[in-house]
């Protein structure tokens, strides 16, 4: 869902406020670079995002719902985890690939490839006692 939000920091800490100290927080989201991240127009995104949702109307006869910017955002996995590592309200208790479980968190570990590798990450989180 972080995909969706134009602000996925604060996102982040409104659901760490809401949630109580201990509690679990699940966030997932399809990753940019990913085989999916361009939603209902990919893989054509790697070409760019208006070709993308050109070549969906040309094809489908109607517009794509999303856009770039609008109602989907280009979210990274290395940047998404440097934001939450360096939160103090919150520790991250799994980092993984939410679509491929035998690769479990081995892949999100290796730079560059998860960006590819990992169509949607699940972040597992507990909120920090105050």
């Amino acid at each position: 869902m972080l995909e969706h939000v134009a602000d996925p920091e604060t996102f982040l800490s409104e659901l760490a406020r809401v949630t109580r100290p201990g509690g679990l927080i699940y966030v997932s989201f399809t990753n940019w670079l990913s085989p999916w991240g361009g939603h209902e127009w990919a893989p054509w995104h790697y070409f760019g995002a208006e070709r993308a949702r050109a070549r969906y109307r040309r094809r489908t006869g109607r517009p794509a719902k999303h856009t770039l910017g609008e109602n989907l955002f280009a979210v990274h996995i290395g940047s998404t985890l440097r934001q939450v590592r360096a939160r103090d309200d919150v520790t991250v208790v799994s980092a993984r690939s939410r679509y491929w479980p035998f690769l479990a968190e081995a892949v999100v570990k290796a730079p560059g490839i998860r960006e590819f590798a990992t169509w949607n990450l699940l972040l597992i989180l507990r909120r920090c006692a105050t």
